[in-house]
């Protein structure tokens, strides 16, 4: 491809997408995903291959393990995708992650390294699992007044706006299960969906972890994005000075994720293309089982316009091949 006319969105999801499982597919058949399983085993001196392929401990589902196989499988996949497509592969105009995939998103920007992203990941991931006894989260099918409201009377935080009428909230166990009682009561059509997480992730239960983590984050080196970064914090645009950034990355830990907010960013600047990264969800025990974390969010935010964004996905070999079918913009 020698020139690109369309606005490209690249994505990448956060926690709840990992599996057992994840990339090994891709790592048998990409010289470049191999490679990139690699470096993450030399920054991080563990194998996170065979964390996220095999699990011997069974411990992907705890955080400190989670974000690390997450923020490697979606560089794996972004690797594949430009080793299989050439000089096909579409170009970000835009980038966002949502929660630990806006690290992703900040490395292919070039504002942190690999490197410097996993040791950053490693210590956030240790300092939220630390955290987490007793707490958990909740995705409400209410708009955010409404949860927000519910939620401050049984001690518990807004965590996440995902869609105008799925808010995720988070706090201790005993006030989420009073909010999801009271819940029912006042809005029986209205779901609580327990998620599965170690804590309260972007509440007030973070503040202890953000306050230990914003040493992590000043010794790592940062620099102007190249590309622009959607921020979770603010919802819009990184600015380009890059002690900005690291403010809002440590402000995330304990601040709603303004999804919402940052698609509704992207559609505001003209994307015309999506593409997400990395994760998987759903049945099934084999890469090939899995489906898009964000594509169910993505396809109800972009619902009724006029001219909407497509969409693809690279988790797997098979979105791969399609994805790149689907690079001829």
């Amino acid at each position: 491809m020698t020139e690109q006319k369309s606005k490209v969105l690249f994505i990448f999801p956060g926690q709840g997408s990992q599996y057992c499982g994840i990339g090994s597919d891709l790592y048998a058949q990409f010289a470049s995903v191999r490679q990139v399983y690699q470096e993450a085993e030399q920054t991080l001196q563990q194998d996170i291959a065979e964390l996220s392929f095999h699990d011997p401990e069974g411990v992907i589902h705890f955080t400190r393990y989670t974000q690390l196989a997450l923020l490697t499988h979606q560089r794996a996949c972004l690797a594949a995708y430009r080793e299989l497509a050439g000089e096909r592969a579409l170009r970000p105009s835009l980038l966002a992650g949502h929660s630990l995939g806006e690290y992703s998103a900040l490395v292919e920007a070039g504002v942190l390294t690999f490197d410097a992203a996993l040791r950053l990941v490693a210590r956030r991931g240790e300092l939220m699992g630390a955290t987490g006894a007793g707490k958990g989260m909740l995705a409400l099918t209410l708009d955010a007044a409404s949860a927000r409201s519910l939620a401050e009377r049984h001690y518990c935080g807004v965590a996440g706006l995902n869609l105008p009428d799925q808010t995720v909230v988070g706090g201790a166990e005993g006030d989420l299960d009073a909010l999801a009682a009271e819940m029912a009561e006042r809005y029986p059509k209205k779901r609580a969906i327990r998620l599965q997480t170690q804590g309260a992730f972007h509440t007030y239960y973070m503040i202890e972890a953000a306050q230990h983590y914003r040493a992590a984050l000043a010794e790592a080196e940062f620099s102007a994005p190249r590309v622009e970064v959607l921020s979770n914090y603010s919802g819009g645009l990184h600015e380009a000075d890059p002690e900005t950034i690291r403010a809002y990355l440590f402000l995330q830990l304990f601040h709603p994720v303004n999804w919402l907010g940052c698609i509704q960013s992207a559609l505001d600047a003209g994307v015309s293309h999506i593409i997400e990264f990395g994760g998987g969800i759903g049945g099934g025990e084999s890469p090939a089982e899995k489906r898009p974390n964000l594509e169910g969010i993505i396809k109800k935010l972009v619902r009724g316009r006029e001219s909407p964004p497509s969409y693809q996905a690279v988790i797997n070999v098979e979105t791969l091949r399609g994805a790149v079918l689907g690079s001829r913009l």
